[in-house]
């Protein structure tokens, strides 16, 4: 046998694209203002310290002004949301989710852009989520999982800066999978 790679049928398949770095790095390009930060979970003696949120980081220049946390069962999925003031800041740290977000904002230089994320227990990170970018949360683990939200306005009972679409809406290009 020569040196050069068989030849192979591959049944008209396409090349996945490069999803990582060799220095294991994501490569994606993200929406406008969305921005993630990794971090690394920290072993200690008696379990696992891992950071949320820094100011240092400098993500963004925003308070928080309260923080939540939701939890998904297995295959659940959050719904598509978005803001018009508030930011989200999604830390994905428990289990394995899928955070997809859409970019509807008019004028916006990646104005139909999509960005599906995976972050959990194994590579946590904190996505910030600007107001007007549509975004949905699903769960692709087969035990619970949770994200915190460490939003910069806190949810208002009264007039609620929360707007909603059914998940298989015709107006976002996306399909959620079972997981």
């Amino acid at each position: 046998m020569t040196g050069k790679s068989p030849k192979t049928d591959l049944l008209g398949s396409t090349r996945r694209e490069q999803s990582v770095t060799a220095d294991w790095e994501f490569v994606r390009d993200l929406i406008d203002g969305v921005q993630v930060r990794e971090v690394r979970n920290v072993p200690k003696r008696d379990g696992v310290l891992v950071e949320v949120w820094r100011r240092d980081w400098g993500l963004d220049n925003l308070d928080a002004d309260q923080l939540f946390q939701v939890t998904l069962q297995p295959g659940a999925i959050s719904g598509w949301h978005a803001h018009r003031e508030t930011t989200d800041r999604l830390f994905a740290n428990d289990g394995m989710l899928k955070i997809v977000l859409y970019d509807a904002r008019v004028g916006s230089p990646t104005h139909g852009q999509i960005n599906e994320l995976r972050y959990g227990s194994l590579r946590p990170a904190l996505v910030v989520v600007p107001p007007g970018v549509w975004h949905a949360v699903q769960n692709v683990h087969h035990a619970e999982s949770r994200v915190l939200n460490l939003v910069d306005r806190a949810y208002s009972y009264e007039a609620p800066d929360h707007w909603s679409l059914p998940i298989d809406t015709e107006q976002i290009p996306y399909r959620f999978e079972s997981p």
